[in-house]
């Protein structure tokens, strides 16, 4: 397990560019030492100044600080994952990552930095009814290149975002170096339990990332305000009996389930809400009652955005 990670993570999808480098130096001040970033998000290069902003300050150094970054879809061929962790190290000005992990298990054709970066998903966006174009690049050479990145010192940690039980089973058949984190979606309505288990059982630490649930999806109109987990009985029961906001038992209830957790909000108060969650604790009833809420509810699902969004049906779950 990684012991010197920070359980309570704060993530950077969806901060706008413009508010990055402000957000990350103010939640260094709010007490966060764990950032979980990635190419696909776009604002590294802003992460990046708002992380050398918050060391020349005096408010943190490099040392305490726990950066992950993740391999985008189109670099998974072994010739491009050395050169897509170099981009990101440069634009968030580091010698070496913490943790960098392989973002979907999904290969996609390359795309050349000078051409558009991020690449996103689709291949060529100008086109008409443009789509994914799909890769033929088997994860074993994708983590074998990953591998290297360890052997060079340019990571210090290397793991998956978005396996299934299947995939984790064949990864560990064929690692060299074994993953340290498997990052998955898991809140109330999509509790993962014997996927958690099972990396549990392989030694993988597990981060689950929308532990708040739906409320990262609505502008994105990927998930309805009746999906809110903010408002569900066993949540606001818990919060009433100690005194805490829904949000928080929400993240305490990940915790307690031994997973990390990485919210993210821009707005100061929240930050330091967000982490003030380790002076009260859910009992086994709280805790058995917040998990019953499972739906198997899944709102980052490529089986439903890539079809929606990219004109290609590409599920990874069944």
């Amino acid at each position: 397990m990684l012991s010197n990670m920070p359980r309570s993570g704060f993530g950077l999808w969806k901060i706008p560019q413009d508010k990055t480098a402000d957000t990350v130096v103010e939640a260094v001040r709010a007490g966060y030492r764990h950032f979980d970033s990635a190419a696909d998000y776009g604002n590294e290069v802003q992460t990046g100044d708002g992380i050398a902003r918050a060391v020349s300050e005096g408010l943190v150094s490099r040392e305490e600080l726990w950066i992950t970054s993740k391999l985008w879809n189109t670099f998974h061929a072994p010739e491009h994952v050395e050169e897509a962790c170099r981009k990101s190290l440069g634009d968030l000005g580091l010698d070496f990552l913490d943790l960098y992990l392989i973002h979907f298990p999904i290969a996609l054709e390359y795309v050349p930095i000078s051409t558009r970066y991020p690449p996103e998903w689709v291949h060529e966006p100008e086109t008409d009814g443009a789509g994914m174009k799909l890769a033929k690049v088997p994860l074993h050479q994708t983590w074998a290149a990953m591998e290297t990145l360890v052997d060079k010192g340019l990571v210090k940690n290397i793991g998956v975002c978005n396996y299934n039980s299947g995939l984790l089973h064949d990864l560990m058949t064929y690692s060299r170096i074994r993953p340290a984190m498997l990052q998955i979606e898991s809140h109330p309505y999509l509790t993962q339990e014997r996927l958690i288990r099972l990396a549990g059982d392989y030694g993988v630490d597990v981060t689950a990332f929308s532990p708040l649930g739906a409320q990262s999806y609505f502008e994105l109109n990927m998930a309805a305000e009746g999906d809110s987990l903010l408002g569900a009985a066993p949540v606001m029961v818990a919060a009433s009996a100690h005194c805490k906001t829904p949000a928080q038992v929400l993240l305490r209830w990940g915790i307690q389930r031994g997973t990390a957790i990485i919210p993210k909000t821009t707005k100061p108060e929240r930050m330091r809400e967000n982490l003030d969650i380790d002076d009260f604790e859910l009992s086994r009833v709280e805790m058995a009652a917040i998990s019953s809420l499972n739906q198997d509810r899944r709102f980052n699902d490529p089986g439903a955005f890539t079809e929606a969004a990219f004109n290609t049906f590409h599920p990874i779950y069944d």
